[in-house]
């Protein structure tokens, strides 16, 4: 995946990288926002870009595809099937 245009500016910082890995996620990341707040943002932006992506992969629209990806994102968020762990990675 192409790094983003804007990802050489003076004042970018990467904050999110994500693989899939033996079928589970695998994330590196820092905070990055002093307001937690700012995360629900991310997170529904990354939602939408998703959503786009099916959309122009011809599988669904993207009002769909954002509707596929809030419904199971709710039954998570009420339901873990994996809370995962937190630690440091390598460097």
């Amino acid at each position: 995946m192409p790094i983003p245009g804007g990802a050489s500016n003076a004042d970018s910082t990467e904050i999110f990288r994500a693989w899939i890995v033996d079928k589970g996620l695998q994330v590196s990341m820092q905070r990055g926002f002093e307001d937690p707040h700012m995360w629900g943002i991310l997170l529904v932006d990354v939602a939408r870009h998703a959503a786009r992506i099916y959309e122009a992969e011809g599988s669904m629209s993207e009002a769909e595809a954002l509707a596929a990806i809030k419904s199971l994102f709710d039954a998570e968020w009420n339901n873990m099937t994996d809370p995962g762990t937190t630690g440091r990675a390598r460097q």
